[in-house]
């Protein structure tokens, strides 16, 4: 039995599998990573966006945004002017915090989402806010602390929190999202065993990869449950505008200024290439997780910043965003259509009512992974579930997406996908 043959039959603690790759190292210095660099995993994500580039092949993996609709000549221009009336100021070093005028905008971003009360002396500008995930990880958590998140949750925030060997610990969602008895109920069992809780993280509009959304009477039972146990609520909102009946439900952070660190991004409302986001932090936090900001990333890039400022002051980006939610909204009934035209019994998916992504759950004892690789040769690919949660066990789950396909490469590719599930299901059965 090889060692990769060992380490699949026995799941071995971080810190033997990190002796094991060291001892088999080819090269002298591998002998010198942490052990905190045997936490940082290849991205199942990235594995996939790496082969969704093949011709021919329906990509319903990415949760990419909808970018044809966008000004691009016109952006193109503005891009122009910035640098050549401005390229003195856009192409030097900046200010660690994030132009005043973008942290002013963001706030106009979120009084659209219900945030009322933001003040720009309290936002970071971040590289996405992925790099706020990882720094509040770093903040705020020392190894072995706790973070609870939905089961299901993103993938890149269980990286970033998995690279500070935190112990990431989920909680149930049914239908309504993430359910507060389920919360209690966890957090008196992590206390029993002596665990420190620091943060939940959650994406409450349109979870990513579940397409759940948090029950607007869910929301504040919550942060009370949260207030009483001094856990920080970490709120992750990217779609949160992208709500298909234009109605965005008012975000955790909107009543709760003191208990909930918010990330917003510009990736969904404008585009992901320019790489930025936002941190809106409670005041008796901001320095310490400003600092870390700046010490990961000098300053985030001024060029892209008068871009996104640009964007937002001189065109209609809530046109744009009215324009994409109908756009996203006919996509996914385009999918839900082809599900449950192509679907086998026993297979079963969310319906979502905003956002980029459906949820899909195949009947107990089918193991997703394996099918990624019959789906590729059959002309499509997805994103297995076992990447959206902690832990190496398989996963009976996947995740579709819908925001960057045409509804006709819906149609298709979740019909070449149906015979595949259709197999695993029959199998299943005789099992």
């Amino acid at each position: 039995m090889t060692r990769e043959d060992f380490s699949d039959a026995v799941e071995l603690p971080v810190d033997t599998m990190a002796a094991l790759e060291r001892a088999a190292g080819s090269h002298r210095h591998e002998v010198l990573f942490s052990n905190r660099a045997f936490h940082i995993k290849q991205s199942a994500v990235r594995d996939v966006f790496d082969i969704s580039i093949r011709p021919g092949l329906i990509s319903l993996a990415g949760g990419s945004p909808y970018l044809h609709s966008l000004p691009l000549e016109e952006l193109g221009r503005t891009a122009q002017r910035i640098i050549a009336d401005h390229g003195l100021e856009a192409l030097q070093y900046g200010g660690g915090q994030g132009m005043e005028e973008l942290r002013r905008q963001a706030c106009e971003v979120m009084a659209a989402e219900g945030i009322l009360d933001a003040d720009p002396a309290d936002i970071v500008i971040t590289t996405g806010s992925q790099s706020a995930q990882d720094v509040a990880a770093k903040v705020f958590c020392d190894p072995g602390d706790v973070i609870l998140c939905e089961d299901p949750t993103y993938v890149g925030a269980l990286n970033a929190f998995e690279a500070y060997e935190v112990d990431v610990r989920t909680v149930p969602m049914d239908d309504g999202g993430l359910v507060p008895d389920a919360l209690e109920q966890r957090i008196r069992e992590l206390r029993a065993e002596g665990k420190t809780i620091k943060l939940l993280y959650t994406i409450p509009s349109f979870n990513n990869p579940s397409g759940v959304t948090l029950t607007a009477g869910r929301r504040q039972a919550v942060v009370e449950i949260c207030r009483r146990n001094n856990i920080l609520i970490l709120e992750d909102n990217p779609y949160g505008l992208l709500r298909f009946d234009g109605e965005p439900l008012a975000p955790m952070r909107a009543g709760n200024p003191q208990d909930v660190l918010y990330l917003g991004s510009f990736s969904k409302i404008f585009a992901p290439g320019v790489r930025l986001g936002w941190a809106l932090v409670p005041r008796h936090l901001y320095r310490r997780f400003y600092l870390a900001c700046e010490a990961v990333v000098l300053c985030p890039s001024p060029l892209t910043q008068m871009l996104v400022s640009a964007y937002l002051r001189e065109y209609d980006w809530m046109g744009h965003v009215r324009s994409s939610r109908t756009l996203y909204a006919e996509r996914c009934s385009s999918m839900l259509a082809a599900l449950e035209a192509q679907m086998p019994e026993g297979v079963s998916w969310t319906r979502p009512d905003g956002g980029f992504f459906i949820w899909v759950t195949l009947p107990e004892g089918v193991d997703t992974y394996p099918l990624l690789y019959e789906a590729i040769d059959a002309g499509t690919v997805f994103i297995p579930g076992a990447a959206f949660t902690p832990g190496e066990g398989p996963s009976n789950k996947l995740r579709l997406a819908f925001s960057a396909v045409s509804p006709e490469d819906i149609t298709e590719g979740v019909r070449r996908l149906a015979p595949i599930l259709r197999a695993a299901v029959d199998a299943a059965k005789v099992r």
